[in-house]
């Protein structure tokens, strides 16, 4: 039987909540004949802090589950984190020599350090090597540390590493065209990459979205934002435009917000000085937050200027449960997707008044909403449906086995 090891640094372990793309893909893999090992870290990037593995959680998979210590960090940037990072690496480093040669390595980047040590195992014992891009480092370390010039000397080693394990992947897989060309640019070996979205499985959206008896009073206009909460996202814009139409509006319309970052109690605090209906929920299960989202109205997606992010989970979540999108997003690929679809309205990152004009139009406009949200939910059958879209990667690593 051929083994696959996927090695993703923030991967969830089987106690943990979520809709993790590589258990997913762990599980097709399986479905399709071969041995499959995640190996992921024993710190949650989330919780911040040790994982601690509940008895007979791994009898309940069918995938090998291994966790390396990392002895990790309290911010998402800070010098800990790297040095977090480096030990994480230099356990992989360690533990690749001591199993069994696999016949596929499947990388998930970041982090860079596994990227490398990735890289580097391969080529030293002839083993196919697949990188799967989610984010692109250490250009989303410069949103938050950027002084010109300077940001970019510090990064230069960081852009060194990347650019090496990028050329040594036989296979360049991304969650975007933006992620995925930025790998081909070092790359000599894959001629084309591969873009698939990091979506989610609709049929299992469906049936978890229903698991969850969801009140909403009637009349009442649902906005609902998912996600992490930290400087790459823009809360305060939205509870800034919501202010700004309040007396606009003849409906009462609250502000629902899922996830959670260090930016939790800054957002909270701004939405209490504005005076604003917002409610906090916190991180809830996947399911959970499904059925929440499929009562809203309005799903919003307000990214700050400048960031790295591209095609995201919130994405295939809004899509999936047929939202109309207002989108502050730069990123042109996912602007042109709501664009194409036509299932939402692109405002410019900075403009609270074009969000606020965006926002009142789909409130008062009922028929433009369903209209918006049938086009979203088209959006999700037909880019974001993992059942179809990940097949293309199975049939990437079954080519290089």
């Amino acid at each position: 039987m051929k083994k696959i090891v996927i090695i993703d640094h923030f991967s969830q372990t089987p106690d943990e909540p979520g809709n993790n793309r590589f258990v997913y893909l762990a599980e097709m893999l399986i479905t399709k004949g071969f041995q499959v090992e995640i190996i992921t870290t024993s710190f949650s990037h989330k919780a911040k802090q040790q994982r601690d593995l509940q008895k007979g959680m791994l009898d309940l998979v069918l995938y090998d589950f291994t966790m390396l210590y990392e002895p990790g960090y309290k911010k998402n940037v800070c010098l800990k984190r790297f040095y977090s990072h480096y030990v994480f690496g230099e356990k992989l480093k360690k533990y690749l020599k001591k199993i069994e040669k696999p016949d596929l390595i499947f990388a998930s980047v970041p982090s860079l350090n596994v990227g490398a040590t990735a890289s580097n195992y391969c080529r030293k014992n002839n083993i196919p090597f697949i990188i799967d891009i989610q984010d692109l480092w250490p250009e989303a370390f410069k949103l938050v540390i950027h002084v010109p010039f300077i940001s970019d000397m510090i990064f230069f080693p960081m852009t060194l590493q990347a650019n090496n394990f990028y050329a040594q992947a036989d296979k360049i897989i991304a969650v975007s065209d933006t992620y995925k060309n930025r790998g081909l640019k070092n790359n000599k070996k894959d001629p084309d990459g591969l873009c698939v979205f990091l979506g989610t499985d609709l049929k299992k959206f469906d049936e978890n979205s229903k698991l969850f008896s969801v009140e909403k009073p009637p009349n009442t206009i649902w906005v609902t934002y998912v996600g992490t909460l930290g400087h790459s996202y823009n809360i305060e814009i939205i509870i800034d435009a919501l202010n700004i139409i309040a007396e606009k509006v003849q409906r009462p319309v609250k502000f629902n917000v899922f996830g959670d970052g260090p930016y939790l109690n800054r957002f909270k605090k701004y939405a209490a000085d504005c005076k604003i209906p917002v409610t906090f929920f916190g991180r809830l299960n996947y399911s959970q937050m499904s059925a929440y989202l499929c009562k809203s109205d309005i799903a919003v997606n307000p990214i700050v200027k400048g960031a790295a992010q591209s095609i995201i989970n919130k994405h295939a979540d809004y899509a999936a449960a047929g939202l109309p999108v207002l989108n502050t997003q730069q990123c042109q690929e996912y602007r042109n997707l709501i664009n194409e679809y036509q299932c939402g309205i692109n405002c410019d990152v900075d403009s609270v008044e074009q969000v606020a004009n965006a926002l009142l139009k789909l409130i008062e406009d009922e028929e433009l909403r369903k209209k918006m949200g049938m086009q979203s939910r088209r959006m999700a059958e037909e880019k974001f449906d993992r059942v179809n879209t990940y097949r293309l990667i199975v049939a990437e690593i079954e080519k290089l086995v």
